[in-house]
């Protein structure tokens, strides 16, 4: 296994590059290197990246807010925005220049999605929950259970109904084009004060505890049908949350726990899996429809390989680089940190399913679902995306999931 060491690059150096040739390249450079980087090597390949990129002057630069994300920790959450800058690149030869403005130097995770339909970028990466306070309808995605796998939550995403029940209802009320994301299913993150505890088994155990929650409605419902008190918390505030004690832990998903240098301050991840965790790229409708047919095409062929590498990378990572796993590898970022990974029976999963999902416990969901129904032009939303999701078997791997052009399908 081939990692990337930066060890030997300060962070002063590392933000002298930027500086000088900018983010972009920077993070197209580094994402092809592999081993030990040094300073000088980077260097160079940064260089190298910067003039080829402006070899000719482009039709359109898109501003690309990406909230929290940089050149460093895209390796470990591999949610595709790496592959996509590249490739919408290099597939209009320079015709669209992507300028990525990463560690919340720009928007943050609540807002991005309003500063991209405000025009301030063209784009955006952010958590769909976090967006969701500012563009409610994204908590469609967020019904307690309907998603059953990593698997079923690409499965969706590549099919032709994603676009009736999310992708156009969200365009049509937000002005927000939905291009790829990664996917992996939230827990509960317990803080240090679980660090000697017995590892968790059961979603009971937790009860009474007080976790971090995102701008998602639908999750803090379940959370509070699960007696977790959800309690809410910026992404950005979570960290020192965590290590000072004012909460006992965070519903988030493995990945963001790792990119966010959050481990040192988290024993146990639980893997409840209640609800989604889907980090994705969206595109102001109104910068999309500025760029003419072609160029509108290669947005959307680039987002489809941004997409794949998203659910083959991540899962890798996951493994690789993160630590989530059972076995854990040594050497990853949970092994080191001494997080454990509490991966709940069926049977505990099953419990907390009926503790708090739609089909279990309807009435507590009838004001919510009707509300986004009303949004979707009236569809069952929640049915619609339930049984998408179980056309596949339970226990499918994310990688045999076929991968489809959702737009054309």
């Amino acid at each position: 296994m081939t990692k990337r060491d930066l060890s030997g690059i300060s962070r002063r150096d590392f933000l002298r590059i930027t500086q000088r040739f900018g983010m972009s390249s920077t993070m197209l450079a580094l994402g092809g290197m592999t081993g030990v980087i040094t300073l000088p090597s980077l260097a160079k390949a940064v260089e190298s990246a910067y003039d080829k990129r402006f070899a000719k002057e482009a039709r359109h630069t898109l501003r690309y807010g990406a909230a929290g994300f940089n050149a460093r920790n895209l390796l470990v959450e591999r949610n595709g925005i790496l592959e996509f800058v590249r490739d919408i690149e290099e597939r209009t030869d320079g015709e669209i220049r992507v300028e990525f403005i990463g560690d919340n130097q720009i928007c943050g995770q609540l807002d991005c999605v309003t500063k991209t339909m405000e025009g301030i970028v063209d784009l955006y990466s952010a958590s769909t929950q976090n967006s969701a306070g500012g563009a409610p309808y994204m908590n469609v995605l967020d019904y307690a259970y309907v998603f059953p796998s990593r698997a079923a939550q690409y499965y969706f995403f590549y099919h032709p109904d994603s676009n009736k029940v999310f992708r156009e209802p969200l365009e049509e009320m937000h002005g927000i084009k939905f291009l790829f994301t990664h996917c992996e299913l939230r827990g509960i993150m317990l803080g240090n004060n679980w660090r000697d505890r017995p590892l968790v088994t059961s979603v009971t155990e937790l009860a009474g505890t007080s976790n971090r929650v995102t701008g998602t409605q639908l999750g803090r419902l379940a959370m509070e049908m699960m007696n977790l008190n959800p309690r809410p918390i910026a992404w950005e505030e979570t960290l020192d949350g965590l290590r000072q004690g004012l909460i006992d832990g965070a519903e988030t998903w493995a990945s963001a726990v790792a990119y966010a240098n959050m481990s040192p301050v988290v024993s146990q991840a639980v893997d409840l899996r209640f609800f989604c965790g889907t980090e994705h790229t969206a595109m102001s409708s109104e910068s999309f429809d500025k760029l003419g047919g072609d160029l509108q095409d290669a947005v959307m062929e680039s987002s489809y390989l941004a997409q794949i590498a998203a659910q083959y990378a991540n899962e890798a990572a996951l493994v690789n680089t993160v630590g989530f796993s059972n076995p854990q590898q040594e050497g990853t970022i949970f092994h080191e940190h001494g997080v454990r990974n509490a991966f709940l029976s069926p049977e505990a999963l099953r419990e907390a399913e009926e503790m708090c999902s739609p089909e279990f416990q309807p009435a507590a969901w009838e004001q919510w679902r009707d509300r986004i129904n009303g949004w979707s032009g009236g569809l069952d939303t929640y049915q619609i995306i339930h049984d998408v999701a179980r056309e596949i078997p339970a226990d499918m791997l994310v990688e045999n999931v076929e991968p489809r052009r959702w737009w054309k399908s």
